[in-house]
C-alpha cells in the first residue's frame, strides 16, 4: 500500500494531531450546525482518502471534513 499524502487547500502536508482552521462557513450535515470560517479544529485524523480527514468539534463528534476547505493553524 502506498502512503497517501494529505494537502490542505494551501498545499501544505497534514498530519494525524495537526491543527486546522475553516476557509469557509461550512453546514453540517444532519444537524443544524455551522462551521464558521475561522474555526479551529485541534487534532486531526487522517482517513484512508487523501480529500478528507476525520476530527472532533465542541458540539459534533466524529466529523469527516473535506481538505479544499481547511488550511493548517
Amino acid at each position: 500500500m502506498s502512503d497517501i499524502v494529505v494537502k490542505d487547500s494551501n498545499g501544505n502536508v497534514l498530519a494525524d494531531g495537526d491543527s486546522v482552521t475553516t476557509v469557509k462557513d461550512l453546514k453540517v450535515k444532519g444537524t443544524s450546525e455551522t462551521l464558521k470560517r475561522g474555526t479551529l479544529v485541534k487534532s486531526i485524523r487522517l482517513t484512508g482518502r487523501a480529500g478528507e480527514v476525520e476530527c472532533n468539534t465542541k458540539k459534533v463528534k466524529g466529523l469527516v471534513l473535506r481538505t479544499e476547505f481547511l488550511k493548517k493553524a
